[in-house]
């Protein structure tokens, strides 16, 4: 089910039949650097991950993560959403890409997309997003945006120091 759309992509709701591009997006060396390894070790797994993180928050949140497909090729070419974490009165939004479609302008077209959408149909003032001192990738694209850094944050549970950005 198409969510959003923009000139050259087309977001939707993610489905269990997605775990095979999942498996790979969960895989890649971006995802592993910058997001973490979930421990994705099969395709079985991944439709598990997507049961289990991904599909709940449309019933809960309203929103979720989608997966980003090209229209040109039909084809997935990454994920870009919301997330409403427990600890955090805003959401915040997140983008990953599969190696071969990374420098197209697609994280800017989908995240865009994705903002719009949140203020203007679902009446969400303020997002928040994060990412490693390191991801200059995300960094540039978050600062493209709009957002602007808030300085560093720790996750519950997690030694590792992130960037706050927020709209």
């Amino acid at each position: 089910m198409t969510v959003l759309e923009t000139d050259r992509l087309m977001l939707r709701k993610i489905e269990v039949s997605d775990a095979p591009f999942f498996y790979e997006l969960f895989n890649s060396e971006g995802w592993l650097t910058y997001i973490g390894d979930r421990n994705i070790q099969t395709v079985l797994d991944a439709e598990q991950q997507i049961k289990e993180k991904y599909l709940p928050s449309y019933k809960t949140n309203g929103y979720g993560s989608y997966v980003v497909v090209e229209k040109a090729s039909n084809m997935p070419v990454g994920t870009c959403g919301m997330y409403k974490r427990e600890n955090l009165e805003n959401p915040d939004i997140g983008f990953a890409f599969l190696p071969s479609h990374l420098r197209k302008g697609y994280g800017y077209e989908s995240a865009h997309a994705v903002l719009q959408h949140a203020r203007e149909n679902m009446g969400i003032p303020k997002v928040l997003a994060f990412t490693l001192p390191k991801n200059i990738a995300s960094i540039r694209l978050l600062e493209k945006l709009g957002l602007t850094s808030k300085g560093s944050y720790f996750h519950e549970g997690n030694p590792e120091e992130l960037i706050l950005y927020a709209t």
